[in-house]
């Protein structure tokens, strides 16, 4: 059942922002959000909190500038999802422009698992590095930062993950969620942690007189990077990180990023000058994300920091393909998912655990997203991995925090996970296949006894009736420059219409024409063939449909029931 609720508007804070000249339909939807003041809505790269305020940057920052005078030779081991191919990327630039030694390894995630594990320090270790650098991992490495240790090699992590009861011991950790670290944005993203660590060591060498004689490194170039990462990491949009989205796009649209993201852009058919937040989450992080699902990331990171403009297009090129490839391997795992869930009866369930002994890998996530949003539920899929493996990735829904609902089952039955790590929403898990099912009782009960009923109803938040004279295409195109995305998510409007038409578009889109009062509007709900009653309450956004080089208003429904 899916509910559909009002976003509460604080009246002092609406008129505080209209009186400060914010346009009155904004300082509406920013109030509902949790801004309070005008200068909160300030995305200038002065308002972005300072880096000395980020725990063990400093530290970090001194480590590289001692290893980029003695010319050590630096090694980044990356992550295989977006985040960690944009902050490897920015790692890699801005410590090239710094004049140090550095290159980057991305293990392959089907052998060697996530993070820094001992194998994968010793993998690292055949290039002779003095100094490893994580991106997007590490903060749960502990055995991995040992091995690397025995074999004479520092480590500095930077992560945004929660870290365990124990830390590793590396030479120098950048986690804002690490304990005793006061910075104000513990949503950053792992990009995030490492363009603050450069920009502290910027500022380090600096002090160092390293710039006396040349011009300092412009790491704002780097910001479109910083943008992708974010937001395609779906980490809450606080207003650090919106500070960081914002100066991204803005760059994007001025026509300033790497010949990457310019290509990937062009393979997705989309246009920078009119980039949004749905561009990157949607169309360029995917298609980042395929080569680290169905490949390896090695390819996108090359994307990314790559200057010729030509080599960008043959691999930006080259992940559009692999994403298609992808698109297509999970339209066929769905089909095996949609069998299992029309043999349960989900309502009676607090959650849901899939397995298929063909389904692919590097998919399974994306599997669990789609289920958890189509049944409300949290859920893990699992894939056959090698020696008896079965390999997990799972979704949740709000109200139960995924990593410490795995914390909890490791505790309970303390011999069942082989592995497992993530944040709130997202989670990996590995097990033997043979327990499987213990793991799902575990889980179930576990979610059933985390949940109440009312979580375990979906809810859709929206900002109410908008006035007819807002229900526009020039207020769709407001909208649309704005910044949203998880934590501030997008306008979504309810409101009551008759249905004056309606049709199936390609047997699955529901096109529908909408009467209120004397006005007319077109209308959309993706994959839903059920028809509309004749009067219906709709949540939906507005959309400026692009037709033949004309925009027109569309509105976008994500759910409608009677009226």
């Amino acid at each position: 059942m899916t509910r559909i609720a009002l976003r509460p508007v604080p009246t002092r804070a609406r008129l505080t922002l209209e009186q400060a000249g914010v346009h009155p339909l904004l300082a509406r939807l920013y109030a509902a959000r949790g801004v309070a003041a005008a200068d909160e809505l300030d995305t200038r790269l002065a308002a972005l909190l300072p880096p000395d305020t980020l725990k063990g940057a400093a530290e970090a920052a001194r480590l590289l500038a001692d290893a980029i005078v003695q010319n050590k030779k630096l090694l980044i081991v990356a992550d295989y999802d977006c985040d960690g191919a944009t902050a490897c990327a920015v790692g890699i630039r801005a410590l090239r422009l710094f004049g140090a030694n550095v290159d980057y390894l991305v293990p392959d995630r089907f052998k060697l698992g996530y993070g820094l594990s001992p194998e994968v320090a010793r993998l690292a270790a055949q290039q002779k590095p003095d100094i490893i650098v994580t991106v997007d991992n590490g903060i749960g490495s502990r055995e991995g930062v040992a091995e690397a240790n025995r074999l004479g090699i520092a480590t500095l992590i930077t992560d945004h993950h929660l870290p365990g009861p124990e830390l590793p011991a590396a030479a120098v950790i950048v986690n804002p969620n690490q304990p005793g670290c006061s910075f104000a944005s513990r949503a950053i993203a792992g990009v995030g942690v490492m363009f603050y660590v450069m920009l502290a060591l910027r500022a380090e060498l600096r002090g160092r007189g390293a710039f006396k004689d040349k011009p300092e490194p412009n790491l704002a170039a780097l910001l479109d990077l910083v943008a992708l990462g974010t937001v395609a990491d779906v980490v809450p949009l606080d207003r650090n990180n919106r500070v960081l989205v914002a100066q991204g796009i803005n760059r994007m649209r001025d026509g300033k990023m790497q010949p990457g993201v310019r290509a990937l852009f062009a393979v997705a058919g989309r246009d920078p000058r009119q980039a949004s937040t749905f561009d990157l989450g949607f169309a360029l992080g995917p298609r980042l994300n395929a080569a680290g699902r169905l490949a390896d990331m090695a390819l996108g990171i090359e994307c990314l920091i790559t200057d010729d403009a030509g080599r960008a297009m043959n691999i930006a090129t080259e992940l559009d393909t692999l994403n298609r490839e992808r698109r297509s391997i999970e339209a066929g795992m769905q089909a095996g998912a949609e069998t299992f869930i029309e043999s349960i009866d989900a309502a009676s369930r607090a959650s849901l655990t899939l397995f298929d002994p063909d389904w692919h890998q590097g998919v399974v996530g994306i599997l669990a997203g789609r289920v958890k949003e189509r049944l409300h539920r949290p859920t893990f899929a699992f894939a056959r991995g090698d020696d008896e493996q079965v390999k997990g990735s799972g979704r949740s829904i709000p109200g139960l925090h995924l990593r410490d609902a795995l914390d909890l089952v490791a505790k309970r039955a303390p011999d069942l996970l082989l592995r497992f790590g993530g944040h709130a929403a997202a989670a990996g898990v590995t097990l033997l296949e043979d327990r499987l099912t213990e793991f799902e009782q575990l889980f179930e009960e576990i979610a059933r006894g985390l949940l109440t009923p009312a979580q375990l109803s979906r809810t859709l938040e929206t900002d109410g009736p908008l006035e007819t004279g807002y229900l526009s295409l020039a207020s769709a195109q407001l909208l649309r420059n704005e910044i949203w995305g998880q934590g501030f998510p997008a306008p979504m409007f309810a409101d009551e219409f008759e249905v004056a038409s309606q049709k199936l578009l390609k047997d699955k889109h529901l096109k529908l024409a909408l009467r209120k009062g004397k006005a007319r509007y077109e209308a959309i709900r993706f994959n839903c063939a059920e028809p509309a009653p004749a009067r219906i309450r709709a949540a939906f956004r507005i959309d400026a449909n692009e037709y033949m080089g004309i925009e027109s208003l569309q509105l976008v429904i994500e759910h409608f029931e009677p009226a």
